[in-house]
């Protein structure tokens, strides 16, 4: 079971906003997901990150990789992946 943490669309029509999820890679993006790390609001100004540093750490551990969009959005935060 290869895990990712990724983002879910959240939100109405035209006023999204994303959870950060870990997921099983196979399950699709608004379906199944084992925890909520954080979320995103592009739609504010300047655009709000939430961030579970220390769930993410654990997860990264244990070898879940993120997507490159969770990658950006954790390098905006300062967290390193490596």
């Amino acid at each position: 079971m290869a895990v990712k943490i990724r983002l879910t669309r959240m939100g109405s029509k035209k006023k999204p906003f994303y959870r950060i999820v870990v997921a099983d890679g196979e399950s699709p993006r608004d379906g199944r997901f084992v925890e909520i790390v954080g979320n995103y609001d592009p739609m504010s100004n300047p655009a709000a990150i939430n961030i579970k540093e220390g769930r993410i750490a654990e997860w990264l551990s244990r070898g879940a990789i993120p997507t490159s969009t969770v990658s950006s959005l954790l390098k905006k935060k300062g967290i390193n992946i490596q």
